[in-house]
């Protein structure tokens, strides 16, 4: 069973379609959730949360969406992208709220929001208001109110929005350690592709209310296709391999005295690159495809699917 399942997923707004009947199933421990604005990624962290109604089948962590949004909001954490606090809140009120809200007794829910702020590096500003926090600071306090019934899979919607440089590598070395310290599986939302780089090992790429891409980052950066960059490396003379591999029909860059960039052509296959070497004597030493940057995978799908 995945973390996510999702069946002829559609929700509408009138006459906006946000979701257009998607399906996927999507696991990981950190997911990037990838889209631009409009694609329809709030969308459907609220159709999975079940607080919004929806047509077509979802599934989160074996629990039905349509009919079992409460259980699953006691197992899954969520981080709105919006403020979500009210005038004169503390963070340990917030926090403590929160608790209570996914059934917690007061008790406990107070001993859980003080160890979730802790964790969130705010136990010195726990009593303060919150609106009287930095962006960061606020951006911090969503995450331990997700945190604090200790859940199962926490939805992150745009956890490092309107961050500065340090607050935003501070934001992403915690999440990168909660898979291990706290023993859940992450799905982050976000339009800023570094960080789905930095710290995801899937990512599920929307456009227009549907998915178009639902794997790991090795198969999102992987080979671009038939007509594949490779990097080649011998043993001297990179230049002589560009040359018999550019007769050969081949687009090649030399990048250093030792290795050369080879665009093979549409039918070919690596086997070209070795045939035509030992043609000319000069030895392979290393052979390897190029991978796209997460930002570059991305534009290439997006573009696919205009």
């Amino acid at each position: 069973m995945s973390l996510i399942d999702v069946a002829r997923l559609a929700k509408r707004y009138g006459a906006i379609t946000a979701l257009g009947g998607i399906d996927a199933a999507i696991d990981g421990k950190i997911i990037g959730l990838l889209g631009p604005n409009g694609a329809g990624k709030s969308t459907l962290l609220k159709a999975l949360l079940g607080i919004i109604p929806f047509e077509g089948g979802a599934k989160v962590l074996g629990l039905d969406a349509a009919t079992q949004g409460t259980e699953i909001r006691d197992r899954v954490g969520y981080m709105p992208e919006q403020e979500a606090y009210l005038s004169g809140m503390s963070a340990v009120e917030l926090c403590t709220y929160a608790g209570e809200l996914s059934g917690l007794p007061r008790t406990e829910a107070m001993q859980r929001a003080h160890a979730a702020l802790y964790y969130a590096g705010l136990e010195e500003k726990r009593y303060q208001p919150i609106e009287t926090y930095s962006t960061g600071m606020k951006q911090r306090v969503k995450l331990a109110q997700a945190l604090v019934h200790d859940p199962e899979l926490l939805f992150l919607d745009e956890p490092t929005n309107g961050l500065d440089p340090r607050s935003r590598d501070e934001m992403l070395e915690l999440i990168t350690e909660l898979p291990e310290r706290r023993n859940c599986s992450i799905v982050l939302s976000t339009h800023l592709l570094p960080d789905v780089e930095r710290v995801c090992d899937h990512a599920v790429i929307m456009h227009k209310g549907t998915v178009r891409f639902v794997g790991t980052i090795d198969e999102l950066r992987g080979a671009r296709g038939p007509d594949t960059e490779i990097f080649v490396e011998v043993k001297a003379d990179a230049k002589k391999l560009a040359e018999v591999m550019t007769e050969a029909g081949a687009t090649c860059t030399v990048k250093s005295p030792v290795l050369v960039a080879i665009d093979l052509p549409e039918t070919a296959t690596n086997q070209l690159v070795f045939a035509r070497a030992r043609e000319v004597g000069l030895q392979v030493r290393g052979l390897g495809v190029r991978r796209e940057s997460v930002e570059a995978a991305f534009l290439r799908i997006i573009g696919e699917a205009s």
